[in-house]
């Protein structure tokens, strides 16, 4: 027989659901996702082809960890948030948009594999209701946000905890620094399809990167900490989820 959620569970619910519902408004956008059409079709099929083997990998660790019941909650809430703060669209003073990505906390929690399975899915829901990126470029948005930020997010973290390093202080430089590692794999996608005339692609990665670095920067700073508070709200309602996968060690406080 089902258990029903306890209140402590239903606010929290609720709080997504209304999140989510809020974001829900179909709207222009010109953000940092790579939009529909924009990359030739070759680089297309090939930034699809890199982030197979991660997909492959996150669909089957997935399967795992939907075995326990227990943890459905708190994978739906990674991927709530990767949805809410990869759908604030922060207009940047250079013309164009940037936006947080919620990867990092997908990342820390499960693993790249499992956060590139959660952030694909929210780039077709944003590609199909949002207008944010598109379904041709949806390989090279997904390596960029799924893949290569969660690895260096994952990275952060874990090298942070082999030096000992305050969980608080991890999670925040694993986010802020994923998030930034992102948009510089997009300026080099960008690059890479569209060389500058004059220095090639390495002046047009930078020229991408100046477009976007002047709100990217502080935005990463704001989704390291709301990484932290996200986590530690998690260490009070779900204490024994994170124990499970291995995030909180038991019989041990935090440092």
């Amino acid at each position: 027989m089902k258990q029903p959620f306890s209140q402590k569970e239903k606010r929290l619910v609720s709080l997504w659901i209304m999140l989510g519902a809020a974001l829900c408004v179909p709207q222009a956008a010109s953000a940092m996702h790579i939009m529909e059409g924009y990359l030739p079709p070759s680089f297309c099929v090939a930034w699809s082809v890199l982030c197979l083997p991660f997909l492959a990998v996150g669909v089957v660790r997935l399967g795992r960890l939907t075995q326990n019941r227990k943890l459905l909650i708190l994978l739906a809430m990674a991927g709530a948030f990767v949805f809410v703060i990869s759908s604030l669209k922060i207009p940047s003073v250079s013309g164009s948009c940037s936006h947080m990505t919620g990867t990092g906390l997908a990342a820390i929690l499960f693993g790249v594999p499992v956060a590139s399975i959660l952030g694909i899915i929210v780039l077709v829901f944003q590609a199909l209701l949002l207008a944010h990126g598109g379904l041709t470029t949806l390989g090279a948005n997904t390596f960029s946000m799924a893949i290569a930020g969660p690895l260096v997010s994952w990275s952060v973290y874990a090298l942070a905890k082999r030096f000992h390093v305050s969980r608080k202080v991890a999670v925040f430089l694993a986010a802020a620094l994923g998030d930034l590692f992102t948009y510089c794999v997009t300026s080099l996608q960008l690059a890479v399809a569209y060389p500058a005339q004059e220095g090639g692609i390495g002046a047009s990665a930078v020229a991408f990167l100046g477009v976007f670095a002047p709100t990217q920067l502080p935005l990463a700073v704001l989704e390291g900490i709301l990484t932290v508070m996200i986590l530690s709200g998690l260490e009070s309602y779900a204490q024994l989820e994170l124990q499970e996968i291995g995030f909180l060690e038991r019989g041990r406080s935090d440092r």
